[in-house]
């Protein structure tokens, strides 16, 4: 193990950011295979005794997580996004042509190691479909040219452009109101618009009390999918605690049909610390971790810069504001697993351990990370904080709709004229977002719509006139989720779109709980016999009766997630299933093999 002696000093570096040696798991291994191109066995031993864990433990780290490798990979290697929104757009037709040209299948490399190519499930850039990752740049959309020049010249590549459409309906953005601004990522743009004005503010003037109120007041809901009130959760947290209080910030942006956070990062990134920094003083938090998704390699870049800078003026550290507040801010970077995004698995995660949903009570307000109280808030959540301080929580409440307050950033994909980020009020209608994205292509009818990412229940075209706050949402028979949207014209085949569907839950379950293990892998063997002209009379009611047994029956809401959509798909659009059982065939598919062009 001689050789990997190189990378104790800068492993050392990385340990010391943590509380605990096993919560550097992730960030050591992650070292040792960008130096060494994979983690062998010698790696894993080596890594262990660094840690102090058993090499077996490592061992089932790295093969839980997607992003670590066993075995090299080729000098490029492309990963091309596989899931519904990238499908929608054509990403099968790009398949064909990496596959014809390359040479090679998904999981092959290049006999001259160039390149290996794989299928993944969401890259969370779904406004860029069809697209890749190629290393760790996001390349799309893909056309043909872009194709041929990836294949010829890949080091000539541009990252994808941004895709902000706009504010719908406000008369004025919130979130989004430094995204057109030059350098809007640098802290000098952010100071000059009354950066952390709101966070000195609450250090020197108000109470946490005072700020836990104001939020509550505001109606701020949790962005990141559940639409738990913001204030109620930061009150769970003790005043008092014999043991540090912990802020851990969900970044792992993983629904399909989600963009939001990445933009944030990526385009207002002082605007979540600054978030941050008046979340922990609420809650009396000292130490902070931002959990961001392990293929946002760019974002990661950006935002530990702005964690950089911050640090520089002073508003992290001690004595933040000249008071006697301080906050630390590690940012941690996952290694591929959806499941992640649910806040047990996440804290299991950020420990070193694989990403297993912990059974509640308790819960992570009493006992989160290190057995510790903590906090744990999405980064569109947090980034809506300084926004209430500055203007009041009546204010912000005001912007929202109901129980659902202030706006919040809506993903349009699929088939839509202008995909990409919008931002609205939650009482927007559904159609109304459709119709400012441009709605579907002429000549194309709306045949369906998931409102708020894949977990969401699908809502068929003459089901669009509800607003998109969570309530609504939830009494119209679906949810708002993460508020990804996917648009579904009449060309899309309703059987294909389940079973991108169900691939994605099967790939993407733990394994911990056997009705999600063994149920998302029985739905998908279903579904795929179906899509390839076997089906038999019986299989709907069957994948109807496993979705019913996955429902409430696991640590974690990933098996209901998984079971929505095939309740919803097969229940509203039962006659098209049923026509591919009687006859065999589609005559729809769910996109073009052709590459589109947007």
């Amino acid at each position: 193990m001689r050789e990997f002696e190189s990378l104790r000093q800068d492993a050392e570096t990385i340990v010391a950011r943590y509380e605990r040696k096993q919560a550097a798991m992730l960030p050591v291994l992650r070292l040792v295979q960008e130096r060494f191109g994979a983690i062998t066995t010698e790696a894993e031993e080596w890594v262990g005794e660094l840690l102090g864990v058993a090499p077996s433990h490592v061992h089932e780290v790295v093969t839980f997580y997607t992003l670590f490798h066993q075995q090299p990979v080729g000098t490029y290697h492309i990963q091309l996004c596989h899931n519904i929104a990238c499908a929608l757009r054509g990403a099968e037709g790009c398949l064909a042509q990496l596959t014809e040209r390359l040479g090679i299948r998904p999981g092959e490399t290049t006999p001259d190691g160039t390149f290996t190519l794989s299928t993944v499930e969401c890259l969370c850039a779904c406004e860029a479909a069809p697209m890749l990752q190629l290393n760790d740049r996001y390349v799309g959309p893909l056309i043909p040219s872009l194709i041929d020049q990836l294949i010829r010249s890949p080091e000539s590549l541009v990252s994808m452009p941004s895709s902000f459409q706009g504010v719908v309906g406000l008369a004025e953005p919130v979130l989004s109101k430094r995204f057109s601004l030059k350098d809007s990522a640098s802290i000098e743009t952010y100071v000059r618009d009354e950066g952390y004005q709101a966070a000195r503010n609450t250090l020197t003037e108000m109470t946490p009390d005072h700020v836990i109120a104001e939020v509550t007041k505001s109606n701020l809901r949790g962005l990141g999918g559940a639409g738990f009130p913001t204030g109620k959760k930061w009150s769970f947290i003790p005043k008092e605690s014999a043991k540090p209080k912990f802020l851990v910030v969900n970044a792992d942006e993983g629904e399909p049909g989600t963009i939001k956070d990445r933009y944030l990062i990526e385009k207002d990134p002082h605007r979540l610390l600054e978030g941050m920094i008046i979340a922990a003083f609420a809650t009396g938090c000292r130490k902070a971790y931002i959990y961001i998704r392990g293929e946002y390699a760019q974002p990661t870049r950006i935002l530990q810069h702005a964690v950089d800078e911050a640090y520089q003026y002073g508003f992290l550290g001690k004595r933040i504001f000249n008071t006697n507040v301080e906050l630390d801010i590690v940012i941690h970077r996952g290694a591929g697993a959806y499941i992640c995004g649910e806040e047990g698995a996440l804290l299991e995660s950020l420990e070193g351990k694989k990403g297993f949903p912990r059974l509640r009570p308790p819960f992570p307000a009493i006992s989160g990370l290190f057995a510790s109280p903590t906090v744990i808030n999405n980064v569109e959540t947090l980034a809506c904080v300084p926004t209430i301080i500055q203007q009041g929580g009546e204010w912000f409440a005001k912007r929202g709709f109901e129980t659902s307050g202030g706006t919040r950033l809506f993903s349009l994909s699929g088939h839509i004229r202008r995909p990409g980020l919008y931002e609205a009020s939650h009482g927007i209608m559904l159609r109304e977002l459709i119709e400012a994205a441009g709605g579907v292509s002429e000549g194309r009818r709306l045949k369906a719509v998931i409102p708020g990412g894949i977990s969401a229940k699908i809502l068929r075209a003459d089901e669009i006139d509800v607003r998109m706050d969570f309530d609504s949402l939830l009494a119209a028979g679906t949810m708002a989720g993460s508020a990804g949207i996917i648009v579904m014209d009449d060309t899309t085949c309703m059987l294909r779109a389940l079973w991108y569907a169900a691939k994605f839950f099967a790939h993407e379950s733990c394994g911990q709980c056997s009705p999600c293990r063994e149920g998302t892998g029985w739905v998908f063997k279903i579904v795929d016999r179906m899509v390839r002209g076997q089906g038999r009379s019986q299989d709907l009611d069957a994948l109807l009766g496993i979705a019913t047994g996955m429902e409430g029956r696991t640590i974690c809401v990933f098996a209901d997630a998984a079971a929505w959509p095939v309740q919803s798909y097969i229940t509203k659009f039962r006659d098209e299933f049923e026509c591919h059982i009687r006859e065999g065939r589609c005559d729809l598919s769910v996109a073009s093999s052709k590459i589109t062009v947007s």
